[in-house]
């Protein structure tokens, strides 16, 4: 046991006590960080930015994404993994540019937003809910979620090549199932004590909170875009 999670134990009155500590910390750092990703959001839409399209625009995608996950697991005992990660957060703001340029042109694409965010706020409750007070041990999902997270990349890759739309869909319903799921099976890892890192714990819940938005997003898009 490291020295500070041992003065955490002393503090706060062993172990049950500890995991709601790293659980309510998660929750208020995964809140915190929406504000980065909505001024990410801010400046990408008023700038218009965006990543080369096309493989490349993707690798180049992952790199940086990658970059800075491995820069929050190496500062993620310290004051400056929160630092690293709120840039993370502004970075993923600057990535939703596209999606949400090409929903705001439609006339009710600031709906589809709201709708969008309501959803994923509800999936988060549910599943967080789910894992707090269920029996039942989801660590076996791990395994098999970590596959459908590699399906989902190499289908995102062929759909650059391919363009379809309902291979689009699939895959956005797809990333909402899969995501939804790792909600339910982080979570519980933090009650039942396999994470013990509130940082670690907000970075994994905060990227499937990401793709159910975007995902649902774009599902709304094609399903309830409306240009009248």
């Amino acid at each position: 046991m490291s020295a500070n999670l041992q003065s955490t134990y002393s503090q706060t009155g062993g172990v049950p006590a500890v995991r709601h500590r790293v659980l309510r910390n998660t929750y208020w750092l995964l809140a915190l960080s929406m504000i980065p990703t909505v001024l990410g959001a801010l400046v990408g839409v008023s700038t218009g930015f965006a990543l080369p399209g096309g493989v490349f625009g993707m690798v180049l995608f992952l790199a940086v994404a990658f970059g800075f996950i491995w820069a929050i697991e190496k500062t993620k005992q310290s004051g400056a993994g929160i630092a690293v990660l709120m840039g993370f957060t502004f970075f993923m703001g600057l990535m939703l540019t596209p999606i949400l340029t090409r929903t705001l042109g439609f006339a009710n694409g600031g709906t589809l937003i709201m709708t969008a965010f309501g959803g994923t706020a509800s999936i988060l409750a549910v599943m967080a809910s789910i894992a707090t007070v269920s029996k039942r041990d989801f660590s076996a999902m791990g395994k098999w979620l970590m596959a459908g997270v590699v399906v989902l990349i190499l289908a995102s890759i062929a759909n650059i090549f391919l363009g379809m739309s309902a291979l689009s869909i699939v895959i956005s319903v797809m990333a909402i199932a899969i995501f939804s799921a790792y909600i339910l099976y982080d979570v519980q890892r933090i009650v039942n004590g396999g994470e013990t890192n509130y940082i670690t714990a907000t970075l994994s819940i905060y990227l499937s909170v990401f793709n159910i938005f975007s995902n649902l997003l774009a599902l709304l898009g094609i399903g309830g875009g409306s240009r009248e």
